[in-house]
């Protein structure tokens, strides 16, 4: 089997959506402008989507409340200084700059502009 998305009930689905269009090259495959504002969005394989939806009857997680270790979601880079500089500027806040990790990866831990955690890393291999 293979997933097929992971869907997250947050607070601004439109606006989250347009953000992750702009800012981490997600391309919208469906998507209403009525509620509950559902927009798939797909990375850059076309493959993998991520489903935001409004939903205020749901239950929403607190993003800004959750740890990174427990949820969070991870894009690679090609430029990570650059990437982490354009993403700070379009309204994510930097959790833990770049570094080098043990395995000579580089990483850095932002939120977007809704709390969510988002990694970024460049690395030398893919996993």
């Amino acid at each position: 089997m293979k997933i097929e998305h992971l869907a997250l009930n947050v607070p601004d689905a439109l606006n989250m959506a347009r953000w992750y269009v702009e800012h981490l090259g997600m391309k919208v495959k469906r998507r209403t402008v009525e509620p509950p504002f559902v927009h798939f969005l797909a990375d850059d394989s076309g493959t993998v989507m991520l489903e935001l939806y409004q939903n205020p009857d749901a239950p929403a997680l607190d993003f800004p409340a959750v740890q990174p270790p427990a949820l969070h979601l991870a894009f690679l880079s090609r430029d990570l200084p650059a990437d982490v500089r354009r993403l700070s500027q379009a309204g994510a806040t930097i959790v833990a700059d770049v570094h080098t990790m043990a395995t000579g990866d580089t990483f850095a831990m932002l939120r977007d502009p809704w709390g969510l955690p988002v990694p970024v890393r460049s690395v030398r291999s893919r996993i």
